[in-house]
């Protein structure tokens, strides 16, 4: 019989898909590193288990006892479900700005998790790296892995991740993509690729508001560089020790709103649900695709489950308020789409007025187009008309052409919904829009405002 022993058996032989839909503007063959299938959903399993083994094998973590760790969600599933197998307790510091989804899933294994606020200097005894160090003290029995200097992190990849994706590509990868924040992912990895082939290009993805890029560049700390972002999972305000610039050729920032919008895309055209740093991963792809060849396989890390952000990124609400969702703006075509396999309701300009009354009450109407020599040659409405009559009675047995107003302004179907809406007024109630086949169709003010209620 073929079964794991235990859960943590599940961890890593992760596949490898293509990618279609969402990689078509790039020349290269692109591989999404799926980390979801993971137990923990995310890649963090791999180096939590290797964090947590190699603690006990020096005496580090002790039977019975605590591990307290600051994460961002993704370790500390990964070290809850590893506490949960081998019989720990965990305490997890995090930031206010992390998803309320992450922690409960940390609180369904029966972690307890302390939030902190983001916008403070790693230094200041209220961010979520100084209360884990201060709780270490303070806990008996306890141990805090640290996973930013950890080396079991990134050792963790070179032993697991980086054989993987050479096996899986038969050595031929060129790229590797990766989202950095501790740096145990990319720089594991990298090491392992680069001791088979020198020429493997590791290309790391930044956010605004970490230091990364710049000191890889500069080889400079700049402070000025730090601000809050909402981004998760990659970027920080500090070098942790696993980050290896040397193995990095090249560091690529990514802005929120486009890390945001492409972690929806990739679910809507690769039907792969991931995470926001998978998102911020493809953003920065798409921005260096010019450094990809037609013979080339770029590898991306996909790191963790979209659920993690159904509160954030997945709902509407959440992106409308920080001016990420892009909204359809509504055309012409689309204010008479339920209209458009009917024809339009015209009137001669030589026939009479009580004709065009006649229609506007079988079809319910208030404006009609009058035609002449198949042309646009004026309209007419149920308020002039009324206007009118009250004036003299006979005016039914007239000729449309007599009484008729000017043209209803004609717009394009592309013609987007602010343009047409002012062209609408007391002295113009309609518009006309033409469509690409030629024909024609009216568009009112109620019409307007249904689309917008």
């Amino acid at each position: 019989m073929k079964y794991a022993h235990n859960i943590l058996e599940t961890i890593g032989n992760t596949p490898l898909v293509k990618l279609n839909k969402i990689a078509k503007d790039i020349p290269a063959l692109v591989l999404a590193k799926i980390e979801t299938t993971n137990p923990g959903n995310s890649i963090k399993d791999r180096m939590a288990l290797k964090m947590i083994e190699d603690a006990e094998k020096d005496g580090r973590l002790k039977p019975g006892g605590t591990i307290i760790e600051g994460t961002s969600g993704n370790t500390g599933m990964g070290l809850a479900i590893a506490a949960v197998v081998k019989g720990y307790k965990c305490i997890f510091t995090s930031t206010d700005k992390q998803s309320k989804e992450k922690f409960d899933a940390l609180r369904a294994f029966g972690a307890e998790v302390i939030v902190c606020p983001t916008n403070v200097e790693p230094e200041d005894p209220r961010s979520y790296y100084s209360v884990s160090s201060r709780l270490e003290k303070e806990v008996p029995n306890s141990w805090k892995p640290n996973q930013y200097d950890n080396p079991s992190n990134a050792q963790a990849h070179y032993e697991s991740t980086g054989p993987e994706i050479w096996e899986q590509t038969e050595g031929k990868i060129t790229h590797l993509v990766v989202g950095v924040g501790t740096g145990g992912t990319i720089c594991g990895t990298a090491r392992y690729l680069k001791e088979k082939n020198p020429n493997v290009k590791i290309i790391g993805i930044d956010t605004y508001g970490s230091v990364f890029k710049k000191y890889k560049e500069t080889g400079i700390f700049d402070k000025n560089e730090i601000y809050p972002y909402i981004t998760e999972g990659i970027g920080e305000d500090f070098l942790p020790k696993n980050v290896n610039f040397d193995l990095i050729d090249h560091f690529e920032k990514v802005t929120d709103k486009d890390a945001a919008i492409m972690t929806r895309q990739i679910a809507r055209q690769e039907g792969i649900f991931v995470g926001n740093s998978a998102g911020s991963a493809i953003a920065g792809l798409l921005q260096v695709k010019h450094m990809f060849g037609p013979n080339d396989v770029v590898v991306v890390i996909f790191h963790d489950h979209g659920t993690r952000y159904l509160g954030k990124m997945f709902n509407d609400e959440w992106m409308r308020d920080r001016g990420f969702l892009e909204e359809e703006k509504k055309t012409a075509r689309d204010l008479v789409a339920g209209n458009i396999d009917k024809p339009l309701v015209t009137v001669g300009s030589g026939e009479l007025v009580s004709h065009a009354v006649a229609k506007m009450k079988k079809y319910n109407i208030t404006q009609i187009p009058v035609m002449k020599d198949d042309a646009l040659a004026g309209s007419i409405d149920e308020s002039k008309i009324f206007q009118l009559l009250v004036e003299d009675a006979k005016l039914l047995d007239k000729k449309i052409e007599e009484v008729m107003g000017a043209p209803f302004p004609v717009v394009d179907e592309d013609a987007d919904i602010t343009a047409v809406s002012k062209l609408i007024n007391k002295e113009t109630p309609a518009v006309l829009v033409k469509l690409h086949n030629g024909k024609h169709h009216i568009i009112t003010k109620y019409d307007i405002i249904g689309s917008i209620a």
